[in-house]
């Protein structure tokens, strides 16, 4: 699994360490990402893979460390993991996303997805993922837009990504940086 990725199995040694780590890294100007949200413990058919568990077991267990880094270390980011919790892959779970992590913990920062763990255009937006990884764009970039002709999407969940992403920028002052040109001709190959 992703064993390997955490600090501990102890949700209380995890979650203490997370909050030193996150509150280091961030005062030097350094947004943390905080994954994977949540359960992501296969590797194994790790997109088609749900974790099935009780309430007790997700609350007691499996969100303190991320709880914590949110409520108590502010984490900038947090990453949703590729596989689904309880049926429902965790890039477009609106109960994780927005009632948890944004409603409960009251999170205003990102939420990314890992690398190519999003699976959809408006349902993970509207359950709250802000930014798809890595680019080019399977589902974001121009889906979103085509998802709001549709009447899919409202401006309003698209502007709200777009506003967290930029919070996030202007967090970590990349929006007073220099700008480089990214262009193909300048590409390492």
């Amino acid at each position: 699994g992703r064993n390997f990725e955490c600090y501990a199995e102890d949700p209380e040694l995890s979650a203490r360490l997370t909050v030193a780590f996150v509150r280091g890294l961030q005062a030097r100007g350094v947004g943390a990402c905080v994954k994977h949200f949540v359960a992501n413990d296969v590797e194994w058919e790790r997109h088609r893979a749900s974790a099935e568990m009780d309430e007790r077991t997700l609350r007691e267990l499996v969100l303190v460390p991320f709880e914590a880094a949110v409520c108590e270390a502010g984490a900038w980011t947090v990453m949703a993991a590729y596989n689904r919790l309880a049926g429902t892959h965790c890039t477009e779970h609106p109960r994780l996303l927005t009632d948890i992590l944004r409603g409960e913990w009251n999170f205003d920062g990102a939420v990314i997805s890992d690398w190519i763990a999003t699976q959809s255009t408006a349902p993970s937006v509207m359950a709250g993922m802000d930014l798809e990884m890595p680019g080019p764009p399977r589902h974001y970039g121009a889906k979103i837009a085509d998802a709001v002709k549709r009447g899919e999407l409202t401006e309003a969940a698209v502007d709200a990504c777009a506003r967290r992403i930029l919070a996030l920028l202007a967090k970590t002052g990349a929006l007073d940086a220099p700008r480089g040109i990214d262009a193909p001709e300048h590409a390492i190959d």
